[in-house]
Order: C-alpha cells, then structure tokens, then sequence
C-alpha cells in the first residue's frame, strides 16, 4: 500500500440538501468540471447555427444538442433508485476494480511518456475489431 497515493481533497460544504444555495453549489461544480467537455462542441454547435441559412435548423441543431445533455440526466433520476440497490451488491468487486482501473491509468501514462501508445491503439484494434466502431 503506498498511503500518500490513497489520498483526495474535497470541498465538502455544509450546506443541507433541498435548499438553492446546495443547488448553486452543485451547479458550480458541474459547471467548473464540464466546461472543458462542452465548450468546444456548444460553440461548433453555436457557429453552424448562426450560418445555417435558416433559424430552424440552428434551433434544431440546438435542440438535439439540449436533448443529448439531458437525456442521461433524467434517466439517471428515474432509474436511481433501482441502480442503488445493484451497485450495492456489487460492492465486493469494488477493490479489485480500483487496483485495475488503477494499473490501467499507469499502464497508459507509461505508454504516453515512451511514445507506445498509438502501439497499444493499434494491438486493441487488431485483438478487439469490435472498437472499431466506437467513434
């Protein structure tokens, strides 16, 4: 075990659920960790919809856009209940998956430091032609 590896930092606010300022809290943090993921697409997103030659197709575009961010959320509220009870039971994996997920995250930063991992693309590719059609 290396103990200063386990570590994590968290902001933990007292802050009682069902109030706005937990709502503003957790959009803050939603919003700080996905600007990344959705600012480059919203703003393609954006761009061809301000030189679509008609407003419709922006709206859809957008639309299409709003549903694909949405979707997940609102079955992942439907659905939450019935997925607790499930990851419960799947409790007793949970260590094995942190060592694994844990090799994997150092296997791929040892394959981007040596250059071998357009190597390690190409031999999942070959093994694995199924991933070839993600993406």
């Amino acid at each position: 075990r290396i103990p200063w590896m386990e570590r994590e930092f968290r902001l933990s606010p007292q802050v009682s659920g069902g109030r706005p300022q937990s709502a503003y809290i957790l959009g803050l943090a939603f919003g700080f960790g996905w600007t990344p993921c959705i600012g480059p697409i919203l703003g393609a997103i954006l761009t061809v919809s301000a030189t679509s030659t008609t407003p419709a197709a922006g709206v859809a575009l957008l639309a299409i856009y709003s549903l694909g961010l949405a979707i997940p959320f609102l079955l992942t509220a439907l659905l939450a209940g019935g997925i607790t009870a499930r990851l419960r039971r799947l409790r007793s994996f949970g260590r094995g998956l942190q060592i694994f997920t844990g090799l994997t995250m150092v296997a791929m930063g040892l394959a981007m430091m040596t250059g071998r991992l357009s190597t390690m693309a190409f031999w999942l590719l070959e093994t694995f032609p199924i991933l070839a059609l993600i993406g």
